[in-house]
């Protein structure tokens, strides 16, 4: 018993440590691939599905300040405040939670859902979230908030197969994601939250709340 407990403890030591070294790799190597981008391909091997993969990783610089303020009002209005952890936000969140008596809303920031998109699954469980928890203080010492933000808005999923700002600027609007006006990049940040069944062109109500939250912060 203590040998097989000695082994899992040993297995996740040597994986975290991966992860760490994965994230120092990337101040200077951009993801050719993530770990939801690889379970999105076996689902759909698994259930004989075709897919097609959109990825293209394009500097900062190349994202419209449209598309990165809409993404951050939509997503972690705090993100150049907090240091990972949202603390007033998760507060807000359980209390709407204890207040509807379920389950609503998440809380997480940026640099959490950059760390479950490039080293965990879509799937919802305490032991993905203690990775997490372990991993987002090392990304927020080691990266940058300009390079956790150029890194998010180019590995997140926007669609079926659809991965970061370029692929989804090109795909629902034919034109390239340094090109997006203030419309545009709100409705493709209204899909963020289900980018596996919400299209920007339906996404009227919640566009327009986070235009009004872009206005708000100044933008």
């Amino acid at each position: 018993m203590r040998t097989a407990v000695a082994g899992i403890l040993s297995l996740v030591l040597v994986l975290y440590a991966i992860c760490v070294l994965a994230i120092f790799a990337l101040r200077w190597i951009n993801p050719p691939t993530t770990a939801v981008q690889t379970e999105r391909r076996i689902q759909a091997m698994w259930r004989h599905r075709p897919y097609k993969k959109r990825y293209q990783f394009v500097p900062l610089r190349r994202i419209a300040p449209n598309l990165q303020h809409a993404v951050i009002a939509a997503e972690d209005g705090r993100f150049f405040q907090h240091h990972g952890f949202d603390w007033v936000e998760m507060q807000k969140v359980v209390q709407d939670d204890l207040k509807r008596q379920r389950l609503g809303r998440g809380g997480s920031t940026i640099t959490q859902q950059l760390v479950k998109n490039l080293f965990l699954t879509t799937g919802r469980s305490l032991l993905r979230k203690g990775a997490e928890f372990a991993l987002v203080p090392v990304m927020e010492a080691v990266l940058t908030k300009q390079r956790i933000l150029e890194l998010y808005l180019n590995v997140i999923e926007w669609g079926p197969g659809i991965y970061g700002a370029e692929a989804a600027s090109e795909y629902y609007y034919h034109a390239q994601a340094s090109t997006m006006s203030r419309e545009q990049s709100a409705r493709l940040a209204a899909i963020i939250p289900a980018p596996l069944r919400r299209k920007p062109t339906y996404m009227n109500d919640y566009s327009a709340e986070i235009l009004d939250r872009m206005a708000k912060t100044g933008w």
